[in-house]
């Protein structure tokens, strides 16, 4: 008999707070259980991770004994067979205040049929996040009531956003108006486009549950995002370049008066004690256009064990231990957003970041991405038409179309 394997190996999205958890919650799993295998934890951006548990089937062919999957990745992974099914481990012995310990906004998309294919790790939906000492300056209130005639406000709507990111662009003292996360992995820009979609009245899906993206709203957001992007005199220069991390990164070293990103990008801000804009951060709703009202995006991340593990019973113990509320705060004291009820009213966590009870009112708005097998599929022509009307002058109807050719193709193949 081969003997088993002394590593218990772990996929984790690459993000500091994330991986420093990662590494305290299986050194204190180890020292309660005394479980004798060590851990090897690879840390990977979100194209690399999807092609290690997906593309390259690690979930199933035991390269992962336990990973951080996104939501938008489940169907695929249902569809393939990826993930183990953790309901009759969950039947046998339930994680600590199983399910009512969490909202139900967290708890609905792993679950498939009967199947839950993972239990809840970071969460946070997407957000406006701003510098509000920039806001509540009396000297920045003067000079934007001087040059525009009215009072300096956390902006609602798109076009406010767009003037106010264009007061605040100070190239000479390293603050830009606004910075997004421009870089093409198949998520950032695409997020961008349903919430410009979104916050301008339009949907996603029609009646029938078919991908639509070339409405009027979406022509609409599109104009508006090429032409947001491309404004010098607003945008932060390395957008272009950012994903979602490194455009928290640098809203965290004080390099934008705006965001539109993660809620965990701006709780960071706060619970790391050397960051230079601890205690200056807040956030609001997300902007909207005309006709439109401010929404937000639920995607959050999960433990999963791969279907392939050698090490299941080890692997749901672990999930069982992270997830447990204690645990759930030390994510949350490390940068993380924990998803537990427990963390968002903790007095600790809304003394360290006053804006942590906002998180309902983030959820209340969320709206959730088609659930589709396909949805990396769809995800890619939607960057790739985002990319193309950033990079190109081609009129976005045009384009759009295009793409909704491509997105009606798949549905035949």
């Amino acid at each position: 008999m081969t003997p088993e394997p002394a590593i218990f190996r772990i996929a984790v999205r690459k993000f500091g707070p994330f991986e420093s958890a990662m590494a305290k919650l299986w050194a204190g799993f180890c020292q309660e259980t005394g479980c004798p295998l060590a851990a090897e934890m690879v840390p990977m951006d979100l194209h690399e991770l999807h092609a290690s548990l997906l593309t390259d089937k690690g979930l199933q062919n035991g390269r992962w004994d336990v990973a951080h999957i996104n939501t938008d990745w489940l169907p695929e992974a249902a569809s393939t067979g990826a993930l183990e099914n953790l309901t009759p481990y969950i039947q046998q012995n339930p994680p600590a205040d199983f399910p009512t310990g969490w909202s139900p906004s967290l708890l609905g998309m792993q679950r498939i049929a009967d199947a839950v294919m993972g239990l809840p790790f970071h969460d946070g939906p997407e957000c406006l996040i701003y510098r509000k000492d920039l806001f509540d300056s009396p000297q920045e209130q003067a000079r934007f009531q001087q040059q525009h005639g009215r009072p300096l406000q956390v902006p609602e709507t798109w076009d406010d956003f767009q003037t106010v990111a264009r007061f605040f662009q100070r190239p000479a003292d390293n603050l830009y108006g606004f910075v997004a996360a421009g870089f093409p992995d198949g998520h950032n820009t695409v997020f961008d486009f349903c919430l410009h979609l979104w916050t301008r009245g339009g949907q996603l899906a029609d009646a029938q549950g078919h991908v639509r993206i070339d409405s009027a709203a979406a022509a609409d957001g599109l104009a508006f995002y090429r032409e947001l992007l491309r404004d010098q005199a607003a945008v932060h220069p390395h957008t272009m370049q950012y994903e979602s991390v490194a455009a928290g990164q640098a809203f965290a070293r004080g390099e934008a008066a705006l965001m539109v990103n993660w809620f965990g990008f701006a709780a960071v801000c706060d619970v790391d004690a050397d960051c230079p804009v601890r205690g200056h951060v807040d956030i609001a709703r997300i902007p909207h256009g005309a006709g439109g009202q401010s929404a937000s995006l639920n995607v959050y991340w999960l433990y999963a064990i791969g279907a392939g593990s050698r090490h299941k019973a080890v692997a749901y113990d672990f999930l069982r231990y992270a997830t447990r509320p204690e645990n759930d705060k030390l994510l949350t004291l490390k940068g993380g957003i924990g998803c537990r009820l427990s963390t968002w009213h903790d007095p600790e966590i809304n003394a360290l970041v006053p804006y942590y009870h906002k998180l309902e009112m983030l959820h209340q708005q969320a709206q959730s991405l088609p659930p589709r097998a396909n949805w990396a599929r769809i995800a890619s022509i939607i960057d790739e038409v985002v990319l193309q009307a950033i990079n190109t002058n081609a009129p976005v109807a045009e384009l759009l179309a295009i793409g909704q050719q491509k997105i009606n193709a798949l549905d035949h193949v």
